[in-house]
């Protein structure tokens, strides 16, 4: 009886021993929250990096117990961008703690706009009341980040390589690219010079209807005509383009260039009375060099010839 009493007992003993030692090994689950402020309350609406590539993600934890907690923070971060966040924090009891996630330094000029990718916050228990946390306790949660739609283009005015005359034209080479990070094209083109008399040949249609990918350029030629009266002047030319998908979008992007064109007198040639007096003093000068020297010499050779003749016919009477 004895033994069967001893055998029961120690079965007793065995048995909480176990369920005390299970009891410890598992933590307390599910007494803190890790979590993200959502735009609108939405976890399926991303979050719009600016132009300059950052944004600011808010995120809390939650604390539910009658303990103080200490938490760290991981980060993971799409489009080779930089993260700027808190690497630990302690949470009262019964408290909940926002934290802020800095994200920069992202190239939005290098993705296509519109490109979606996720981001991920883990936070890992470290010490509760505090007390070492031996078995770790993770959570995580993710949001979506998305790159901008970026209108942008510039536009180049070619440096005319010399001045032009008055009466004449000129071409110059206008270029324009795209640099935004999605398909795009001119949608109106503004040009205008300070000089009254030079008309600007608006041969720039081709911009208007050429689709410009990313990272791509067009060009067209730009004809300037100065008036046969036009003085001598230094014209500031000026172009101003409107990127087409801004317009669209309601917004305005626009880009401006200008270059600096020399206008000198017309060419000039002789007139005729200017010819015709030449023509005269050239004939002139011929007739009062050669004529009288020529006559001398012919008369004085005839009076000798007739000399030596008539003195001959003598002799022989």
């Amino acid at each position: 009886m004895k033994k069967l009493i001893c055998i029961v007992v120690s079965l007793f003993i065995i048995t909480n021993f176990t369920v005390i030692s299970t009891a410890q090994e598992q933590p307390e689950l599910g007494n803190w929250e890790l979590g993200i402020k959502y735009i609108a309350d939405d976890d399926s609406k991303p979050f719009l990096i600016n132009e300059d590539g950052e944004r600011v993600v808010e995120f809390y934890v939650h604390n539910t117990q009658m303990f103080e907690i200490e938490v760290s923070f991981a980060y993971e971060v799409p489009f080779d961008g930089v993260e700027d966040g808190p690497e630990s924090e302690k949470i009262q009891a019964g408290e909940n703690e926002t934290f802020s996630l800095v994200i920069e330094d992202i190239d939005v000029y290098n993705f296509a706009a519109n490109s979606v990718e996720e981001m991920k916050i883990t936070a890992s228990l470290v010490t509760r009341a505090g007390v070492q946390v031996l078995i770790p306790e993770n959570q995580e949660a993710m949001a979506d980040l998305k790159i901008p739609t970026i209108y942008s283009i510039s536009v180049d005015i070619d440096d005319p390589v010399g001045p032009m005359n008055a009466g004449t034209d000129m071409i110059l080479r206008v270029t324009v690219t795209n640099n935004g990070n999605i398909k795009d094209k001119v949608g109106e083109i503004d040009l205008s010079d300070n000089c009254p008399l030079m008309t600007l040949d608006n041969g720039l249609d081709k911009l208007l209807i050429t689709d410009l990918e990313k990272d791509t350029s067009t060009t067209a030629d730009l004809k300037i005509t100065a008036s046969q009266s036009h003085p001598r002047k230094n014209c500031k030319v000026e172009i101003t383009v409107h990127s087409n998908g801004a317009m669209n979008a309601g917004s305005s992007k626009i880009t401006e260039d200008e270059t600096s064109v020399t206008v000198e007198p017309p060419l000039s040639g002789p007139t005729e009375n200017e010819d015709n007096s030449d023509d005269e003093e050239s004939i002139t000068e011929v007739v009062d060099t050669s004529l009288p020297s020529s006559g001398i010499s012919a008369i004085l050779l005839s009076t000798c010839l007739a000399l030596f003749y008539i003195n001959n016919n003598r002799r022989k009477c």
